[in-house]
């Protein structure tokens, strides 16, 4: 097996995965006036997109490691580069929505396998390849205001990022492949017994993985409420212009990337379970901040505060919970994405059917209760990860 290249090629997916989820938000504006989309019918898309990744957390959780982990990362991006090509094509809603589904179930599949095999190649130091992993992620979410921009300034047109982004998947699958290829198979990695389908009951029914779900639901009700609906927020909430918009939101993604490059550096200092609450207390005070004030500069502040809070929060929460049973890795990251999920669709689709009802100014404080309700559950997820180190023998 070549460790190098199969890290490399889930580095570079999880980098194209970042500008995929993040690019919906950006384009948004876009999307609504060509197909004709109100605020309940763009909650909506995100709720599809969030629905289909339930499915696919679930479905991938319980059976991708029966499964050469490479080959199917590359069958899985040429689904997402068709599906990209065919929403780029789209001249009515109900379409964009029947894509949005299927990008989510796809994509959290890819989810679950990026998780699973670094975690595997990597245990010595899990922690910082998973964050590293992450950080990929967030950098693809960094690049894509700035890619949108520059697209739009040859081509004011919301058709012609998908299909270039498209095209990049489709050159990820084929190197994919062509490591999968080079490589011996990497699962069952010599451990038969993986090659089993795994049950969420049994791991659910421990309070650590419990708590653990509950704080993903609020880091997606966070980290893509904000990231799909601020845009929105700020232009025809706060009155900014789209560009002015993107740059304040690019403060969120840059602080996305900083927490997951740097956190574990903080590893030599903290414990992971505090570090937890340090990284979530940084969030709660960003979130709160977005919302409480309308200066550019200020909003810059909470939105810079939100991603260096959230950034390293998801590899530290979900590693920890892999060194507390690795050959469960594929359930523990469904489990993750499944309950960000639900918190996607809470925040998402809360946001736009509230919307309906209310300014935007209101309805965009389901971020702030959702980034409280993120403090409150990893503040008790730490906990529990405490209890452990002092009693490792508790189940």
């Amino acid at each position: 097996m070549n460790r190098s290249a199969a890290t490399a090629v889930i580095f570079i997916g999880f980098f194209l995965l970042g500008m995929v989820f993040i690019l919906w938000g950006i384009l948004l504006p876009d999307l609504a006036q060509t197909l004709a989309m109100n605020e309940v019918v763009s909650g909506a898309f995100f709720t599809l997109i969030s629905l289909g990744m339930i499915v696919g957390a679930f479905v991938g959780g319980k059976y991708v490691q029966k499964f050469d982990f490479l080959s199917l990362f590359s069958g899985l991006s040429v689904v997402v580069t068709l599906l990209l090509l065919a929403l780029s094509m789209v001249q009515s809603w109900p379409w964009l929505l029947a894509g949005a589904f299927a990008i989510g179930i796809v994509s959290s599949s890819l989810f679950t396998i990026g998780h699973t095999l670094i975690a595997r190649l990597h245990v010595a130091r899990r922690s910082a390849m998973m964050g590293l992993m992450d950080f990929m992620f967030s950098l693809g979410t960094l690049a894509a205001p700035f890619y949108i921009s520059a697209l739009y300034l040859w081509e004011h047109d919301w058709r012609w990022p998908l299909r270039l982004l498209a095209l990049g998947l489709l050159l990820l699958a084929g190197y994919a492949w062509h490591t999968a290829r080079r490589g011996k198979k990497l699962a069952p990695l010599a451990e038969p017994q993986l090659k089993k389908s795994l049950s969420y009951g049994e791991v659910i029914k421990q309070p650590v993985f419990l708590f653990l779900a509950l704080a993903g639901l609020g880091y997606g009700a966070v980290e893509f409420g904000n990231g799909n609906w601020f845009i929105s927020y700020a232009q025809n909430g706060r009155g900014f212009d789209g560009d002015q918009a993107r740059i304040i939101f690019a403060f969120f993604t840059a602080g996305m990337v900083l927490s997951r490059l740097g956190f574990a550096l903080l590893l030599h200092w903290f414990s992971p379970h505090r570090l937890m609450v340090i990284l979530a207390s940084i969030m709660v005070v960003g979130a709160f901040t977005i919302k409480l004030t309308a200066h550019p500069q200020w909003m810059s502040l909470g939105n810079l505060l939100v991603g260096l809070g959230l950034g390293g929060l998801f590899p530290l929460m979900l590693s920890s919970a892999m060194d507390i049973d690795s050959d469960k890795g594929p359930v523990l990251s469904g489990l993750c994405v499944i309950g960000s999920s639900i918190g996607v669709q809470l925040a998402s689709f809360g946001t736009g059917l509230w919307a309906n009802y209310a300014p935007l100014t209101v309805a965009f404080w389901t971020i702030p209760i959702g980034a409280a309700w993120l403090w409150a559950m990893a503040w008790r997820y730490s906990r529990e990860l405490k209890k452990r180190s002092v009693q490792p023998s508790v189940a």
